[in-house]
């Protein structure tokens, strides 16, 4: 039966081979530094690792340095709309995930559930789609990195930045799980100190608190240049794409569940953090940027250098006449980079694996060594990030927009695809006489959550780039819509070529790889027939004192 520790006598196979391991993970020889038996990663992140990355993992100069972009097409209301709305769609497709992700916590998350739940086809299509979000999002990563090294010293050249920061990053990641995670975990903390500090000032600076100031700041910018700086409904539109390319990585812990030692306890946990982090990290920003830094400010849209990509911060410390707070801010955003970068890699380098493993990828890429490193999937990922370096011609603020077109329609294509995956599994649940009570974690709102996350995100891919159109703009519509046909080339073509064929509810297994937390084996804890634990469950002031 699925989830239970069977005998060491039931595997003869070498101790590197996935037959080494139990369908819980732990190895025969009865070490709990265990290795996925399906993809071979090493199952090495904590619970409160997964928490901190739904928090505040991948922020970085999406959030920082992009909103600059976005609060100039649309305004302080623009940004503040276009969060809010994909704050919403954000949190419904998270819904839906968490619930798929906690049953089924290994072998690469979604990719792997697109196969079980809808075609192979359509699980390779969907693969590749994400992988290009980590791949703009680190080259964007890397190019705000480099034209912050660049402002602060140019005796190094822009591609010498980017050559010192690419070895380094590619080092660390290859030497295991558990240093990622630790590092995500304190980078995390730091990211929410210091937009909680920025927080702070915009207050004090918005009432007229600050030392030498003459009036308060109020909402003098919602006045002039406007809150929609002149554009209206058209602003809010150019802001969709921007807010997509922020909010892309929440759906990140459902990749990194594999390697969790406990999924069934640390993902609906995490899933829960992604609330607050939409209300205090995404809403908050929106917020606070719009009142505290001007729509038409020089230098949120520049070009070249350093100051090609200034961070809304960064305009707000200088207006309140601390010219050298500029250093400050720009060495928060430095470590925002260095997380991001850290975890797109991270997560690119899994998604490429975990394709490769199925057939989706170059059956080379699904190789790991004994740390449960994916050593050739990590370097093709980090490699991606030299496209980056297209700021060499076009500048740092030009190359930023070119790449943010390319990470925002995919975005909407995945979380539409994670939705559609959950209404799948509902069904084929409902079919094999499950109840709801039945799941570890169950989705809010369930069907309308999964049905609106579908709708709103095929919408908002086809909307986008609407702007374009009038008045029509050749270089602008191939930008906003280059990758909207993708999706169906991958899906149709490999279909084509592997006869791959969708599946009827009734073929879908809702059994197989469902997963024990590795904190729950040996315990002397019992499955029961549907796989979940048998324990006794602790007292209410047992549960308490645990989760503080």
């Amino acid at each position: 039966m699925f989830g239970r520790k069977q005998p060491a006598a039931e595997s003869e196979a070498w101790p590197d081979s996935p037959q080494a391991y139990t369908h819980d993970g732990t190895s025969n020889d009865g070490s709990r530094d265990v290795i996925d038996p399906d993809s071979g990663v090493k199952r090495g992140l904590k619970n409160r690792h997964l928490s901190m990355m739904a928090l505040a993992g991948i922020i970085g100069p999406g959030l920082l340095v992009g909103a600059g972009g976005a609060l100039q097409n649309g305004g302080p209301a623009s940004l503040l709309i276009g969060f809010g709305v994909i704050g919403i769609i954000a949190f419904s497709v998270m819904q839906s995930l968490g619930e798929i992700t906690t049953l089924f916590p290994g072998g690469g998350s979604f990719i792997s559930l697109g196969e079980r739940l809808v075609d192979k086809a359509f699980a390779v299509a969907v693969g590749w789609n994400y992988f290009i979000i980590w791949a703009a999002v680190l080259a964007n990563e890397y190019n705000v990195t480099s034209s912050i090294m660049v402002f602060w010293s140019d005796k190094v050249p822009l591609w010498g930045y980017f050559l010192l920061f690419w070895s380094a990053f590619l080092a660390f990641q290859l030497i295991g799980v558990e240093a990622f995670g630790e590092a995500e975990f304190w980078l995390a903390l730091a990211k929410l100190l210091g937009l909680t500090a920025f927080f702070i000032f915009s207050i004090v600076y918005a009432a007229g608190g600050l030392i030498g100031q003459d009036e308060p700041l109020g909402f003098r910018y919602w006045d002039n240049p406007g809150a929609f700086n002149g554009n209206g409904f058209r602003g809010v539109a150019t802001v969709f794409v921007f807010c997509s390319t922020f909010y892309a990585g929440v759906e990140s812990i459902a990749v990194a569940a594999t390697e969790c030692k406990n999924p069934g306890r640390a993902v609906p946990q995490a899933i829960k953090q992604v609330f607050w982090r939409i209300i205090f990290i995404y809403m908050g920003s929106a917020f606070f940027f719009g009142i505290t830094c001007p729509a038409d400010a020089e230098g949120l849209a520049g070009s070249g250098g350093g100051r090609a990509l200034q961070s809304p911060m960064t305009i707000a410390i200088q207006n309140a006449g601390w010219e050298g707070g500029v250093h400050l801010i720009n060495a928060f955003i430095l470590v925002t980079c260095v997380s991001a970068i850290n975890s797109s890699i991270y997560i690119g380098s899994r998604t490429v694996l975990y394709m490769a493993k199925t057939g989706g990828a170059p059956r080379f890429l699904s190789y790991t060594n004994r740390r449960g490193v994916p050593v050739y999937a990590v370097i093709l990922t980090n490699a991606v990030g030299a496209i980056s370096m297209m700021n060499n011609s076009t500048g740092g603020a030009e190359a930023y927009q070119y790449i943010v077109n390319l990470s925002g329609i995919s975005t909407f294509l995945v979380w539409a695809s994670i939705s559609f995956m959950h209404i799948r599994f509902r069904q084929a649940w409902a079919f094999n006489a499950r109840t709801t009570s039945q799941l570890p974690f169950k989705s809010m709102l369930y069907p309308w959550n999964a049905y609106f996350g579908v709708c709103a995100n095929v919408f908002l891919a086809f909307v986008q780039g609407w702007t374009t159109l009038s008045p029509f703009d050749a270089g602008s519509f191939v930008d906003a819509y280059i990758l909207l046909p993708l999706f169906p080339i991958i899906f149709f073509v490999y279909k084509w070529v592997k006869k791959t064929r969708f599946k009827r509810v009734r073929e879908i297994d809702v059994d197989s790889g469902r997963r024990v937390d590795l904190d729950k084996v040996g315990e002397g804890d019992e499955l029961d027939v549907e796989g979940g634990l048998a324990a006794e469950r602790p007292s209410v002031w047992k549960r308490a004192w645990k989760n503080f």
